[in-house]
């Protein structure tokens, strides 16, 4: 690629300075969440959102100069590479157009042209793409020179050289193009049962008989229809009209009314579409529409995902975690509000026991024991039974709360050797009580030590691009734990990892060496982790806190960096970093400030300035803090007692393309439809709401049969 980074700056429409100094920031090593918080001065103030889009772009950038530059070698050593060619392939926008130019030159296994090629019928194939002028009775004579042992007869001959024109014209790169355009302009993607007896519980009969246009199919059409051709139920295929197609090749290669070869040319167009082109574009599209799925899919997770992390946590509460089950029981695990496990059971409320008022007394008196102020119940099974079971201990007076929790991945954090170390005395089925109490606590710390595909608030997740999903997902939980940051204390190796230059090893041994030498009491001490040099720690430093240090700044986003700055802002303005009143005092300074000179006169950028007035204005500040917190219920209600026109208050679970569905504290969510989510028409779900979110619903419609319910979010 002539200028990779003039090709990014127009991409991008960023001035060319701002990428190439936000492009070195990249390959000096920094970390996207680092380079976002603390050096907005360099790339010119892009956010997260804006640097991963930079970040991703460059590396498609890299990967098509990589390949272009292969493309060239190769076909520079078959001696075939004019400087036409060259050009066109340096100048090419995508990967698709290097391979169609390339095509040609590409070496391939033994097709039916080469074989005519090595039986010397070349120029016979040329006569056909130049519509040689041979009278009709000539076609035989005019071969008699190509006939072998190989070619018997003048037919053999003919049929060689259509083989060859019909390659020629599939290789062309401009024959590729017209075909894949004319496909993604009137291209119907068309589904029908291959195999009915393969769905017994007619999972796909909706697309039984499916067409859709290629630009109108929606992202879970397509990753539904990929499932039923793998699960061998249904028969996929992309359809376009035929005599269009082969008209439009014919304008790039037209016969010759005039020649006795038109009818070969023809004939080779033909067959170079139905044998070549169209079986390779329909593949193509095919894997285009499946990653544009799944790109989609990864998105709706990845949405979702920050937006149960960010879930406030629920602080200085004693929490009764309930893991529940029928036959085995509902697990208990009281934890204080750092966490620790004071308590653990188990009863027997449901069926087959059905010991509900021994059940009562146990959690009345675990309540009263260790001083519990919530109860947290798993969403599982037998969750609205056990809600039942805590509706009924408040109605006898117990004064605590309940919170329903999304159980999703408890069973695989159980089992994890995490959790063997972390509960090591404690039996794998009250491993999950404990995971459920402490995600009331605090969602972040305990979510992170989960696969985030584990964690249940997807749309087809098992069948997207399993590699790019978990990227994508790591991706989100690494900006979401930098954005809230974390005390590095307290902190389980699960979270530590996530901190920007971190990783699993380091993380580790950050917990060894606090375990051995006890906390950290200030940031500077964290440097003495074996194998946490200065640029780790320069990454890291400013998204760890140490709340007890005697240096207010490691409690706060404010890098180490700028401690120096720090310094000489206060006594410029006479305030001392300990004044109990800092905050009112800097907000009042603050209004009659000149922000660009006062940053000149410290050295710094405005930015950082800002974001330095920002964090001692609010020191310690939990981000999470500015969201609603989570629902707490003290009474249940049964699908029976709903009635429409009933307003309720519900928590958001998940966010899919077609609505929400909304926890309204009955047995199964409700479906806020996205025709119901707004007065006016919107286009996403996510301009409305995102998973987490309290919300105030109106009950349109339940089925208690099929258990479903309408709601809606219209005034």
């Amino acid at each position: 690629m002539k200028d990779l980074l003039g090709r990014l700056s127009r991409d991008l429409n960023l001035r060319r300075s701002q990428v190439e100094r936000t492009v070195a920031l990249f390959d000096e090593g920094n970390t996207l969440p680092f380079i976002a918080r603390y050096r907005k001065e360099v790339t010119g103030g892009l956010d997260e959102v804006q640097l991963a889009a930079f970040r991703d772009r460059l590396n498609e950038l890299r990967k098509l100069d990589e390949r272009q530059k292969a493309v060239l070698k190769s076909i520079a050593e078959q001696g075939k590479l004019t400087p036409e060619l060259e050009e066109a392939i340096e100048e090419a926008e995508t990967l698709q157009e290097v391979e169609d130019l390339y095509l040609p030159y590409r070496p391939k296994r033994r097709t039916r042209a080469q074989v005519a090629r090595e039986r010397g019928l070349e120029p016979v194939a040329a006569w056909i793409l130049e519509q040689r002028l041979l009278a009709e009775g000539e076609r035989d004579r005019a071969v008699a020179d190509y006939l072998s042992d190989e070619v018997p007869t003048p037919e053999d001959a003919w049929q060689g050289a259509r083989d060859i024109v019909a390659e020629v014209v599939s290789d062309d790169a401009q024959s590729r193009e017209v075909i894949r355009s004319l496909t993604w302009r009137s291209g119907v993607l068309v589904a029908e049962v291959a195999d009915e007896a393969q769905d017994p519980k007619r999972v796909y009969e909706l697309y039984y008989a499916f067409q859709s246009g290629l630009r109108q199919v929606k992202p879970h059409q397509v990753l539904a229809l990929n499932r039923g051709e793998r699960d061998g139920v249904l028969r996929v295929s992309v359809e376009v009209d035929e005599e269009q197609a082969i008209a439009a090749l014919e304008r790039l290669y037209p016969p010759s009314p005039r020649s006795a070869l038109a009818a070969d040319l023809h004939a080779a167009i033909v067959d170079g579409y139905r044998r070549l082109i169209r079986p390779s574009i329909e593949r193509e599209v095919r894997r285009d529409l499946t990653e544009q799925a799944d790109e989609h899919a990864i998105g709706v997770f990845a949405t979702n995902l920050r937006n149960l992390l960010l879930t406030p946590p629920i602080s200085g509460q004693t929490v009764l975690g309930i893991d529940p089950g029928y036959r085995t029981g509902c697990k208990l695990a009281v934890v204080d509000p750092t966490g620790r496990v004071l308590d653990t059971g188990t009863i027997y409320p449901h069926k087959p026991q059905s010991r509900w008022r021994e059940a009562l007394d146990a959690l009345r008196a675990l309540v009263a024991r260790h001083g519990v102020t919530l109860l947290a119940i798993g969403n599982g099974t037998a969750s609205r039974e056990t809600e039942e079971l805590a509706a009924e201990l408040i109605r006898e007076g117990v004064d605590v709360s309940y919170l329903m929790v999304s159980e999703a991945g408890a069973s695989v954090y159980s089992a994890s050797p995490l959790a063997r170390e972390e509960l090591p005395d404690l039996d794998v089925s009250l491993r999950g009580a404990v995971s459920i109490a402490r995600r009331a606590q605090d969602p972040l710390a305990e979510l992170v030590k989960i696969d985030p595909k584990s964690i249940g608030v997807g749309m087809y997740q098992h069948d997207v691009d399993q590699t790019a999903l978990a990227e994508a997902l790591a991706q989100v939980t690494e900006s979401v734990v930098n954005t809230v940051g974390v005390d590095v204390n307290t902190a389980s190796p699960a979270l530590l990892q996530y901190v920007a230059g971190l990783g699993p090893a380091l993380a580790a041994r950050i917990v060894a060496d606090r375990d051995e030498h006890g906390p950290f009491e200030s940031r500077q001490a964290i440097k003495r982790v074996k194998g946490l040099g200065a640029k780790t720690f320069e990454q890291a430093a400013g998204f760890l806190r140490v709340p007890g240090s005697a240096n207010l700044l490691d409690n706060t986003g404010v890098h180490p960096e700028s401690y120096e700055t720090v310094s000489r802002l206060l006594d410029r303005l006479g305030l001392a970093l300990d004044d109990p009143h800092l905050s009112r005092k800097l907000a009042q300074a603050r209004r009659g400030l000149d922000m660009a000179r006062l940053a000149s006169e410290l050295g710094v950028g405005e930015p950082t300035l800002t974001d330095i007035f920002e964090e001692l204005q609010r020191p310690g500040r939990d981000p999470r803090e500015d969201v609603p917190p989570p629902l707490l219920r003290r009474d249940v209600l049964q699908i029976e007692d709903l009635r429409p026109g009933m307003k309720l208050y519900g928590t958001v679970r998940n966010v899919v393309d077609f609505g929400a569905f909304v926890d309204i504290g009955v047995k199964q969510d409700g479906l806020v439809h996205i025709s119901q989510m707004a007065d006016t028409r919107i286009d996403s779900p996510y301009e409305v709401v995102g998973v987490g979110d309290v919300v105030e619903v109106t009950v349109l419609d339940v089925d208690v049969e099929r258990g479903r319910i309408s709601l809606s979010l219209r005034g």
